[in-house]
């Protein structure tokens, strides 16, 4: 069997469904289910099959029915044509929008992981314990489509353990509940743990398959969502979305109890003890520990954080010129700077406003409150941040071979944003080309333009190893971890603060541990006001899961529980002046750069419409909210 660390291709004995409907989801292909599940290499084939209906959040231009990064408020990418994030960005969109429409898909790998687990058994080359273990792996993995499936659409149909069965009237389906969805996801997942394994014995060949502690958690953040505002009785949905069955598909109330489980979910995967911070010890200065150790989370594939994860997979679109299959050269030419770089794109931008949140090394505070109507930040006086003037000589933490004139707003920042964030002015991430500065500007070294340009004068460099020399075109890999030890720390921080049994002191001490790594002081010195006021201390949550979780596909569903996407998904596109043609203009503020329309989010949006395509297929589905 091939090795799973790629999440391997789709099986050539398989096929597509040939209907529309995913009630007729089948094998389809020239061997029959006995053949199939008769021989060891083809049943574990089969498995490996199923993996592949996972997402992949790192292509991030490509719908691929995944990546949510450039939809959501920390990204603001340079293209605003002919890709398929901008509808999303702007309001329009509806039942009738193919991108990013994964409900046949996911259904496809439901059905797929259910034949398996139905037939597994007849594979008698495969002792019964390992076909046990094979079993559980895919129960996870149907329970995991279920949670994509839920997090995107809200409740659907639950199958359980039957093969989706085409003799059922498209017109007899309609969807449970919240409650019935997360029940059945949880339940499903607790029968896999007891089968799976700890940890993967042999990384080299298995890196990649699930393990216990994957499981558990994903029914962290599983929980983490039940108990969220959009999920867990929010007044938008109170009286609407009844099904067939006359029951209401959302809590018309919510349920404190349900951030207690969430909780729970978070401790219990912390207590497993299998799983540390990533940490760089190979630097003698602090701070630029803080920075590799952050960077490392990425770079060292398959460290002590990592729960789980994969390569991200090979495209084999040939997008933009990308040879197909060379996923290293897909992403890592877009976050290099045009013309300063040989075969770069440089359109993986994060927002100002992710820009903005890094918190200050020395005082521990996120810097910005908020915005004034013209795009220039509020800035917390105590943080000791400013947004004007510049620092001549700035050496910066990771370019020790030649100082530069920095602007203010990037002196001083935390590990973090050292890590992710090139900025205009900024040597660039190695030395192996050319050691001048890079400039966004009209002119400048990287200069705006009309065609391949970074249109808001930073760039997303935190997926790309310093160490690769792609002049030399030596492209590298990206490792994607679907999750880590840091995301539980803050699903536990999360859920203490707002569980009946409020737990303030374990909040602090988990979003510290986060905090730490990144080299800032304790949350409750970097504002003392922070004690006893639950409302601050959930504001400071979720700046530090922005920051920390940046670009891993958390922010697009984080802002959409929390309700607060009407706000955050809103308002003009601000970039720095990049039209200026001299660098200190060039860093004031502008929505007038980036060509696209402003962004928009209406209460609809919260959840996605289902498509026309499956309104066709189930009329009497009940759609959801405004649409």
């Amino acid at each position: 069997m091939k090795k799973i660390r790629l999440i391997i291709a789709l099986l050539v004995i398989l096929s597509a469904p040939a209907c529309n409907s995913y009630l007729d989801v089948q094998l389809l292909d020239q061997m029959t289910l006995e053949e199939v599940f008769s021989k060891r290499t083809t049943t574990e084939a089969y498995l490996a099959h199923i993996y592949s209906y996972l997402p992949n959040e790192r292509d991030f231009l490509n719908d691929g029915h995944g990546s949510s990064v450039p939809r959501s408020d920390e990204a603001l990418f340079s293209w605003y044509q002919w890709v398929d994030y901008l509808p999303f960005r702007t309001g329009n969109w509806g039942p009738t929008t193919a991108a990013y429409n994964i409900w046949h898909s996911k259904y496809t790998g439901i059905s797929q992981a259910t034949i398996f687990m139905n037939n597994v058994d007849r594979c008698l080359e495969i002792d019964q314990n390992t076909r046990n273990m094979m079993k559980a792996e895919a129960r996870f993995l149907r329970a995991n489509f279920y949670f994509e499936l839920f997090r995107k659409y809200g409740p659907v149909f639950i199958w359980g353990d039957e093969t989706p069965d085409p003799l059922i009237k498209a017109d007899e389906v309609d969807r449970h509940t919240v409650d019935e969805n997360i029940e059945f996801i949880i339940s499903e997942i607790d029968r896999a743990l007891s089968y799976l394994p700890l940890q993967v014995s042999d990384t080299r060949s298995w890196a990649g398959r699930i393990t216990r502690g994957a499981a558990m958690a994903a029914k962290s953040r599983i929980l983490l969502y039940a108990a969220s505002p959009l999920f867990n009785g929010t007044e938008l949905y109170r009286g609407q979305m009844r099904n067939r069955d006359g029951n209401y598909l959302f809590p018309q109330t919510p349920d404190p109890q349900k951030w207690e489980r969430a909780a729970q979910a978070a401790l219990d995967v912390i207590n497993l003890n299998l799983y540390q911070l990533y940490e760089d010890r190979s630097a003698s200065d602090p701070f630029l520990r803080s920075i590799r150790s952050y960077q490392g989370v990425l770079f060292n594939e398959w460290n002590s954080e990592a729960i789980w994860g994969s390569w991200s997979r090979n495209v084999g679109t040939g997008f933009g010129g990308t040879p197909p299959g060379d996923f290293g050269f897909f992403f890592n030419s877009r976050v290099q700077p045009p013309q300063f770089m040989p075969n770069a794109y440089g359109g993986f931008a994060p927002s100002l406003e992710l820009v903005d949140t890094y918190p200050m090394a020395a005082s521990g505070r996120y810097p910005v409150t908020g915005y004034h109507s013209d795009g220039n930040p509020i800035i917390d006086p105590l943080s000791g941040f400013s947004n004007v003037g510049f620092t001549d000589d700035f050496l910066h933490p990771l370019s020790n071979w030649q100082t530069i004139k920095a602007h203010n707003s990037t002196v001083g920042r935390d590990a973090r944003f050292y890590a992710s964030i090139h900025a205009n002015g900024f040597l660039w991430i190695n030395d192996y080309g050319r050691k001048d500065p890079v400039t966004y500007f009209t002119g400048g070294t990287s200069p705006f333009s009309q065609g391949d340009a970074v249109r808001v004068g930073f760039l997303w460099v935190r997926m790309t190893n310093p160490q690769l020399n792609t002049i030399n075109a030596n492209w590298g890999r990206i490792f994607s971890p679907f999750y880590r030890l840091a995301e539980i720390y803050l699903n536990y921080a999360e859920a203490c603060n707002e569980k009946p049994s409020r737990n303030e002191a374990e909040a602090l001490k988990y979003i510290n541990r986060v905090r730490e790594r990144a080299g800032l002081n304790r949350l409750e010195v970097a504002y003392p006001e922070v004690i006893g006021n639950q409302s601050l201390l959930r504001e400071l949550i979720r700046k530090e899961r922005k920051v920390e979780l940046a670009f891993e596909g958390h922010r697009f569903y984080d802002a959409r529980r929390w309700m607060i996407a009407e706000e955050a998904f809103t308002g003009p596109n601000f970039t720095l002046e990049l039209r200026a043609t001299n660098y200190e203009a060039s860093w004031q503020r502008s929505a007038n750069v980036w060509a696209g329309d402003d962004r928009v989010f209406q209460p609809r949006h919260y959840l996605f419409p289902i498509n026309q395509r499956q309104l066709n297929e189930m009329k009497n589905i009940t759609q959801n909210f405004g649409w």
